[in-house]
Parts: structure tokens; C-alpha cells; sequence
């Protein structure tokens, strides 16, 4: 077999589906249509759920609603971007005020229990009941960050280079309206998305107050 038949490596593969799932919300994006009630996409109900936040109490969908919210996908033995989203989330919690709250869901809730995810709130200063960090099964948090928010999760490979327990996924951070739709996707590594955040959240208030 030549250079040029050879089959791509792991590291390739898993990386590049990676790269596809970080563009799922851009084709969600394309399909989308406009609610008509204001100036933000539609990507869609985030569908039912039942996890387990950081103080042990059951989290669905419906403890979420009547408050916009931001979500974001973290694991507290990550060293790498994770420490990084979650101060941005920190920047943001203190920004926002009462107009939203924060949801972090961990890639690995395996290893993430209640008890780990205290203590990774702590580290960030996360107001208790205002920002939540939720664990649960491992294959239905896969299947809830992978077909509920349409972005990307797997399990690095340690043999192309990646230390042992590390997993890629997205960076994103997501805009949930009081209504349990996903509202925009913000690059968790451009400090200019909190501006964008604070001007999206303007955009769902004037909106529910003009059809208050």
C-alpha cells in the first residue's frame, strides 16, 4: 500500500468528526427558520432529560423554563479548554445578573459526581441555583449533547497522543430561551461572545415584552 492508499490514522478520524460536529449548528443554522417573534434563529426544543445537578437534586427540562439559560459542555479532570469556558461562563455569570441562569454539563459524568462538580463550582465562584453543573448516565448525556444541542463528544484516543480520560468536544456555548429552545450558538474562545450574549438576551426581553 503506497503513502497515498494508506487508510487515515485514528487521530485523523476522531478529529475529524470533531471538526463535523462543531459545524452541526452552522447546517442547523441553514435550516432553520425564523420564529417570527424576533431577530434570533430557531435551532430547535431542547428535548426531555432527567440529570442530576451538583447538590444532588434531579434536573428536567422543566426546572429550566420561564428563564433564559446558557449552557455549556465541561468535565472537571480537563486541563486543557475546559478551566478556560468556565471562566468565560464566570465573566458572563456576573454580567448577566437574575436575566439568566448557567447550565454546565459534563462530558464525563462517569467520574463527575455531585461531589466533584461542588468543588469544580466552587473554583469558579458559581452562585448556587444560578448556575448549574449536571452529571448523569453517560450515554444519555452523549445522546443529549450530541442530538439535543447538535454538537460534537467523544473519547480522545490515548494512543494518538491525548492523555488517558481526555475527551473531545465542542466548545461552544449555547443560548436557551425561556421557552426551552436553542436560541444561538457563541465561540467559547472569542472573548467578544459575552457582548453578543448580553445583546441576544436584550433581543428575547424586548420580545416578550411586546407579546406580553
Amino acid at each position: 500500500m503506497t503513502n497515498d492508499e494508506r487508510p487515515p490514522s485514528r487521530a485523523a478520524l476522531s478529529w475529524g468528526l470533531l471538526f463535523v460536529g462543531l459545524l452541526l449548528p452552522v447546517a442547523a443554522l441553514m435550516r432553520s427558520a425564523s420564529r417570527g417573534d424576533d431577530a434570533l434563529p430557531d435551532f430547535g426544543m431542547v428535548p426531555s432529560f432527567t440529570l442530576v445537578d451538583q447538590r444532588g437534586a434531579v434536573l428536567t427540562p422543566s426546572k429550566l423554563a420561564g428563564t433564559p439559560w446558557f449552557a455549556d459542555f465541561v468535565y472537571t479532570h480537563c486541563e486543557g479548554s475546559c478551566p478556560v469556558l468556565s471562566g468565560e461562563m464566570s465573566r458572563l455569570q456576573r454580567r448577566v445578573g437574575d436575566r439568566a441562569r448557567l447550565v454546565s454539563f459534563s462530558v464525563d459524568p462517569a467520574r463527575d459526581t455531585p461531589e466533584a462538580l461542588t468543588a469544580y463550582a466552587q473554583r469558579f465562584a458559581a452562585s448556587p441555583g444560578d448556575w448549574l453543573f449536571v452529571g448523569g448516565e453517560v450515554g444519555a448525556m452523549r445522546e443529549l449533547i450530541r442530538q439535543g444541542f447538535h454538537l460534537a463528544v467523544l473519547d480522545a484516543d490515548p494512543r494518538d497522543g491525548q492523555p488517558a480520560g481526555a475527551i473531545a468536544h465542542s466548545e461552544k456555548i449555547v443560548l436557551v430561551d425561556a421557552k426551552l429552545r436553542i436560541r444561538r450558538y457563541y465561540d467559547g474562545g472569542d472573548g467578544r461572545w459575552i457582548d453578543d450574549a448580553l445583546r441576544d438576551l436584550n433581543v428575547l426581553g424586548a420580545a416578550t415584552e411586546a407579546h406580553s
